[in-house]
Formats: structure tokens, C-alpha cells, sequence
């Protein structure tokens, strides 16, 4: 309760002061808190069933684009890392773009009593990388200084690397980069927001890379970008995240790189579960278990389905050695056998225990309280 107070302070404080220049020179901001019923997509992955598991507690994800604000009141203290910077910051203002931070409320942000809306992996903490100034840039999507990010995400030893802003231009460098970064043992995830057609992102279209498309609520692509290299989808219309600006929520956003958001937050949850988890296994056990559209075969924009996330972390699926990009055919759907249900608490199995017991001894009295009165009536003597 604390917390949640905390939390309703901070952002009440926050709607009573100045916007920052910075903000008010056309960097996305929101002062609104989203207060309507859970969004569609928390709905559909339904974090809370997960949470018995795991909340993604000792993990780090480092979100590359252009930036994270962690001002805003529903990132915990310290969840937000201080920031790595490749490109000065327009105006000294954390994320201009807004995409980061939105991005980042998907993954970790925490819960509170002034809105349902909530992170689907609240124990992980956050490492901006910026690399890009955002949508506003020149070239935003310059493949070195991207490499240069995803090195710096490698060398900080994160389990979980987001590129929340690709780009449209391979290079020698960012394939090494990518390779050295899954060697290391991290998992690369972006998404295919390309929106011309045969246009390709990268690093998505990487072998090794975690590549995701887009869906809305009726499961349609909200993706132009295809090809066999999408691994998964995940929500990417009408979503709700935390805003830029250190106020509140931006709503309704399509945004088909926040999906990759909901995928990251996937990954670091399982790699909490299972720390052992080779970025293979990752990918293999998150492909085998999506929800697949009928005929259960491969689309070129969403893979092979909407990301599962509570059977990703919950099911009894063995973590094969399957290589980078190695993914399950139609003709061939895993056995999936979920999980046990997590044990009760020591503390309610023994209340439950008492429970049971005094009804057990209150029983017990009354028949013998019974039998002595009945014993009585009838003239019956205690033996000396």
C-alpha cells in the first residue's frame, strides 16, 4: 500500500508542474493516467498467472533506440539504469521520441492503484542505450552507431537486447555485432517495422535475432514487413504504455515496434525461470509454443504466432540444442504438457492444516461430550 501511495503522489505532484522545455519543444509527452479497464493485449498475455513463476526479478534488458525516461512514476526506484549515450540528447531531454519509454513500461513497469495498466516482467531492471535522437534525426537508423549500441548491451552483460528502433541499412559491423552479442549469451529481439514493400529491418532479419511482427486484437498483421525470418508476433495497435515526459500514459498507440516489447518481456521472464537457457533455446521454446492460426504453418508477417507467454515460462517443453533461426514445422507441433499449478505457500498449507484440525478435535469433543451425557442417563460408572 505504501508503494501505491507512493506512486499516487508522485504522479498528482507531476500534473502540477511545468512540462520541461525540452518537452514543450515538440518531444512526445502525455500528462493523462490511463485509468480504463486493463488494456486488450495485458488481457491476452495475462501477466498476474506468470508472476507465480517469475517477474523477471535479476534480469536486465537493454532497450536500444532513442532513449528511456525513467522519471515517469511507474518505473521503480533504480529500475532504470543510468543511460548509455551515443548521440547527444535533443535539448537534454531523456527520450524525445517517446518510443523507448513506452517500450520500457511494457516490460517493467510497476503496478499502482492509479491505473490497471502494468508491466508484463516488473522485476527486471532497464538500460537505455540511445544511439539514435528518434524520428526527428537525420538518419536514425545509422548501422554503426547501432552496433556500437548493441556491443555496449553485450559488454554490460544483459540477458535480453531490445532493439526498439531498427534500422533499414545491414553492415559488416552490426553483423558482427549481432554475433558476438548471442555468443555472449544474450538474446537479440526487434521487430520488422518496415513499411514499404520488400523493405527489411535490421538487425531483424539477422540469423540468431528474435524477430517479431505485429498484430491487433483480432489477430490480423498490422505489419507491411514479411519474410521467413519473422520468428513471432505479439499486440502492436492500440496499446497502452508509459509516456515520455515523467507524467503518465500515452493511449491508443499502433506502433508495430512496441510488439517487440512484449516479446522482451517474454524472454526475460523465462530467463529468470530458467537461467540456464541458451539464446537458441530461447528462441526455439518461444516459436514452438506461440499461438499459431489455423493450419498451424508459418506466416511470413507474424512467424510462427502470437507470442504465449505464460506456456513459454509454464510448460514441461524440453530446452533442445536447436541452432539460431531452427524453428518447429507444422508437420511436426511440440507436445506441450503444462506445467503443475506452483504449491501453496508453507504458511497456507499449515493455516489450512489448523483449520482442518480444530474442526477435527471440535468434532471429536462433541461426540465425547455425547457419549459421557447418554453414559450418565443409563447408570454408567467410571471403574476406580
Amino acid at each position: 500500500m505504501r508503494v501505491a501511495a507512493a506512486l499516487f503522489v508522485a504522479l498528482v505532484l507531476a500534473l502540477l508542474v511545468d512540462v520541461p522545455d525540452g518537452y514543450a519543444a515538440g518531444c512526445a509527452k502525455s500528462t493523462e493516467v490511463y485509468q480504463d479497464s486493463p488494456p486488450w493485449a495485458q488481457k491476452l498475455l495475462d501477466p498476474a498467472r506468470i508472476w507465480l513463476l517469475s517477474k523477471g526479478t535479476g534480469q536486465t534488458v537493454a532497450i536500444v533506440g532513442a532513449g528511456v525516461d525513467g522519471g515517469n512514476p511507474q518505473f521503480g526506484r533504480g529500475q532504470v539504469l543510468a543511460s548509455s549515450d551515443l548521440v547527444p540528447a535533443p535539448g537534454g531531454v531523456a527520450d524525445c521520441d517517446g518510443r523507448g519509454t513506452f517500450a520500457a513500461g511494457i516490460i517493467g513497469a510497476q503496478a499502482s492503484d492509479q491505473t490497471t495498466f502494468v508491466g508484463l516482467a516488473p522485476g527486471v531492471r532497464l538500460l537505455p542505450i540511445r544511439y539514435t535522437a528518434g524520428s526527428g534525426e537525420t538518419n536514425p537508423g545509422d548501422p554503426g552507431r547501432l552496433a556500437a549500441a548493441i556491443t555496449a548491451a553485450a559488454h554490460a552483460g544483459v540477458g535480453t537486447i531490445l532493439v526498439d528502433v531498427p534500422t533499414t541499412v545491414d553492415s559488416p559491423a552490426l553483423d558482427d555485432a549481432v554475433r558476438s552479442a548471442i555468443s555472449d549469451g544474450a538474446v537479440i529481439v526487434s521487430p520488422a517495422v518496415g513499411s514499404q514493400q520488400g523493405a527489411i529491418s535490421y538487425p531483424t532479419a539477422l540469423p540468431g535475432v528474435l524477430s517479431v511482427g505485429a498484430v491487433d486484437r483480432n489477430g490480423n498483421a498490422v505489419t507491411t514487413e514479411s519474410g521467413d525470418y519473422i520468428d513471432i508476433a505479439a499486440p502492436g495497435a492500440d496499446l497502452v504504455g508509459t509516456s515520455a515526459g515523467g507524467y503518465g500514459h500515452s493511449w491508443p498507440i499502433k506502433d508495430p515496434s512496441a510488439a517487440a516489447a512484449y516479446v522482451a518481456a517474454t524472454v526475460a521472464l523465462l530467463r529468470a525461470h530458467q537461467p540456464s537457457a541458451t539464446p537458441a533455446q530461447i528462441v526455439n521454446r518461444l516459436t514452438l509454443t506461440a499461438s499459431r492460426a489455423a493450419g498451424g504453418g508459418r506466416d511470413p508477417r507474424l512467424g510462427w504466432g502470437v507470442v504465449d507467454a505464460y506456456t513459454a515460462v509454464t510448460s514441461q517443453l524440453p530446452l533442445t540444442a536447436a541452432g539460431p533461426g531452427a524453428s518447429p514445422t507444422a508437420a511436426t507441433p511440440p507436445a506441450l504438457v503444462p506445467a503443475a499449478a506452483p504449491a501453496e505457500a508453507p504458511i497456507n498449507v499449515l493455516v489450512g492444516g489448523l483449520a482442518l484440525g480444530g474442526v477435527g478435535l471440535a468434532a471429536l469433543a462433541g461426540l465425547i461430550t455425547v457419549t459421557i451425557r447418554r453414559g450418565r442417563a443409563r447408570g454408567w460408572r467410571v471403574s476406580p
